[in-house]
C-alpha cells in the first residue's frame, strides 16, 4: 500500500468520527430540548387547566354579551391562550420540528401566529364589551395592565404583518431576509416578554379588584390567583431560554439553501 492510498484512507477514517461524532452531539442536543420543552409546554397546558378551574369554580364561567360580568372571563383565557402559549409555541416551531422543510416550517410559524392574533382580537372585545356593557359601564384602558396590553397586541399585529411580507409573500430577496431575520427575532422574544409582564400584571389586578382586603387572607382563590401568576412567569423563563439557547437552534438543511438561492 503506498502513502497515498494510506492518507486517503486515514482521512476517510477522520472524517468518518468526526461525522459519528457530530451527529451523537446533535442527537444528545435534540434530547435536551425535548425533554425542556415536553417540561415548559405541560406548564403552559397546566396554566390553561389552573386558569378554566378558576373561571369554571370561583367565577361562574364563561357568557357573551347578554351577561357581561361573565364575558369578561373570556379575556384572560383566551389572552393567555394566544398571546403567551400559541404565540411561544410558534416562536419555537423552528427548533421543536428541526429536520421539517424550512417552508412548512414558515407556513406553520404564520399560520399560529395568526391564530394566536386572532383570539387576542376576540380577548380584547370580551373585555371591552364586558366594561362597556355593565349595568355600570366601567371606564376602558386606564391601568397600566391595559396599556402594556393593547401596545402588545398592536406592536405583534405590526410584526406579523412585517414578517409575512419579507420572509412569506411576496417574500422580499435572501439578502433583506438575512438581515432583517436578527430584527425580527429580537421583536418576537420582546414581544412575548411584554405579554408576560401584562398577564402577570393583569392577574395581580384582577386578584386585587376581585378579592379586595380578603386577598390578604390567604383566601383559597387568591391561592390560585398566585399560581397562576407562577406558573406564567415559570413558563416564560423556560420558552424564552429555548428560544435563545444556541445549542438548540435549526440547523439548515441542503434543500434550505437551494430555496435561498433560487430566490436572491
Amino acid at each position: 500500500m503506498n502513502c497515498e492510498s494510506f492518507g486517503s484512507e486515514r482521512e476517510q477514517t477522520v472524517g468518518l468520527l468526526s461525522n459519528n461524532m457530530e451527529a451523537r452531539a446533535e442527537a444528545q442536543k435534540t434530547k435536551h430540548y425535548k425533554a425542556l420543552y415536553t417540561f415548559a409546554t405541560s406548564i403552559g397546558v397546566g396554566t390553561l387547566i389552573l386558569m378554566l378551574f378558576w373561571i369554571l369554580h370561583y367565577r361562574g364561567g364563561f357568557a357573551w354579551q347578554s351577561n357581561p360580568d361573565q364575558q369578561f372571563y373570556w379575556h384572560p383565557f383566551l389572552m393567555f391562550l394566544g398571546m403567551l402559549f400559541l404565540y411561544s409555541q410558534s416562536m419555537l416551531v423552528y427548533r421543536t420540528y428541526r429536520t421539517s422543510a424550512k417552508k412548512n416550517l414558515k407556513l406553520t410559524h404564520a399560520a399560529i401566529h395568526f391564530l394566536a392574533f386572532i383570539l387576542s382580537v376576540i380577548g380584547l372585545k370580551a373585555v371591552f364589551d364586558s366594561h362597556n356593557y355593565a349595568k355600570t359601564p366601567i371606564p376602558n384602558l386606564y391601568t397600566l395592565h391595559s396599556w402594556i396590553g393593547l401596545i402588545t397586541v398592536i406592536i405583534f399585529a405590526t410584526q406579523f404583518l412585517a414578517g409575512f411580507v419579507t420572509f412569506l409573500y411576496p417574500g422580499l430577496a435572501g439578502s433583506i431576509r438575512k438581515a432583517a431575520m436578527p430584527v425580527h427575532t429580537a421583536f418576537g422574544a420582546g414581544l412575548f416578554i411584554l405579554a408576560l409582564i401584562a398577564a402577570i400584571s393583569g392577574i395581580m389586578e384582577k386578584a386585587v379588584w376581585t378579592l379586595g382586603s380578603e386577598y390578604a387572607h390567604f383566601k383559597a382563590e387568591g391561592v390560585v390567583f398566585n399560581f397562576m401568576g407562577i406558573f406564567i412567569a415559570l413558563y416564560g423563563v423556560l420558552v424564552i431560554y429555548l428560544v435563545n439557547e444556541s445549542d438548540y437552534k435549526r440547523t439548515p438543511l441542503p434543500e434550505d439553501q437551494i430555496a435561498l438561492s433560487h430566490s436572491e
